[in-house]
């Protein structure tokens, strides 16, 4: 339904910004470097759109998003799969770039994503150094499988590469946790999420840097947003197994590593984790449950500003 209202939809790419307008159909294209990024904002404001939406391409939308979040113009950076599946589910299967404008354009009209502010510059580089770390662990994994069947000279480059890379990551760590120090706003969310039993470093910093929106949405807003939301697979009378899937995988992983302690550790989680596997629910659902408790349990935290408590119930006397 055509309310009157324009929307913009921006294909990026690492040379261009193609744009798209909802409900007029123009498609206008701009270089994606400063003076590309400045055109951009100025034609996006002279359309009057309520909403800019575009892709997140791996980094190269965040200085065009950043330039239309400084001029106050909404802006959402939605998940591909999301696009891609409204696109074939509206039966456009063709692929260019203006056409994928056109796309995000409707999308935008359609299905009015939430504008999120894009996180400021040193946020972004806490994410990005994070990334990194996780990078350094995948090949540090990826490494010591190939020296399991390596021999002679190979073995000895291949532990040397090990070596050389566990450095970098202890160097990781030691830059994450300077970020942390220097941020009083940081440091104080960092020391509330780890007063959790479960929560260690690495989870800490994954949710600092990757969750700005822990505390402002609420519980089913923030599990879906992570991932962790079960989703039905009903039809008809048939009753599919939930699922979850989607989300910000980084911190799903993350949240999922410190989950598996708190099923241990945290008297709160364990009791639950333990109650779920005694009620007949599968040890995978039972942790996916853990992770939506886990992540409820936080969020809240960080809203009121605070810290983990825990009063075991009292012992019942006869």
């Amino acid at each position: 339904m055509n309310t009157g209202q324009t929307y913009v939809g921006i294909d990026v790419s690492k040379e261009n910004l193609d744009l798209a307008v909802n409900p007029k159909k123009q498609i206008s294209r701009f270089t994606n470097t400063a003076t590309g990024i400045n055109k951009t904002v100025d034609y996006v404001i002279k359309t009057g759109s309520i909403l800019v939406v575009m892709e997140a391409t791996g980094g190269f939308e965040i200085p065009v998003a950043a330039a239309l979040g400084e001029s106050g113009i909404p802006t959402a950076i939605v998940n591909p799969r999301q696009v891609r599946d409204y696109a074939r589910s509206t039966g456009k299967l063709a692929k260019t770039d203006a056409l994928d404008a056109q796309i995000l354009a409707d999308f935008a009209a359609t299905v009015h994503p939430e504008p999120r502010p894009l996180a400021d510059t040193q946020a972004q580089e806490l994410k990005d150094i994070l990334t990194r770390r996780r990078q350094l662990n995948e090949m540090i994994t990826a490494e010591k499988n190939r020296l399991q069947r390596a021999r002679g000279v190979l073995r000895e480059h291949i532990r040397a590469h090990i070596d050389w890379m566990e450095k970098e990551l202890l160097d990781m760590d030691s830059e994450l946790r300077r970020f942390i120090e220097e941020s009083p706003m940081w440091r104080e969310k960092d020391n509330l999420l780890q007063s959790v039993p479960g929560i260690g470093p690495v989870l800490s910093i994954t949710l600092v840097a990757e969750l700005p929106e822990l505390g402002t949405l609420n519980r089913k807003q923030i599990a879906a947003l992570v991932g962790v939301a079960p989703l039905n697979r009903d039809s008809g009378k048939k009753r599919g197994n939930r699922s979850v899937w989607g989300g910000r995988a980084g911190v799903r992983a993350a949240l999922y590593m410190g989950t598996l302690v708190a099923t241990r550790f945290n008297p709160v989680i364990k009791r639950f984790y333990e109650r779920l596997l005694t009620v007949g629910k599968a040890k995978k659902a039972a942790i996916t449950a853990c992770m939506r408790k886990l992540l409820t349990i936080i969020n809240a935290m960080v809203k009121h500003h605070t810290p983990w408590y825990y009063s075991p119930e009292p012992a019942v006397i006869s």
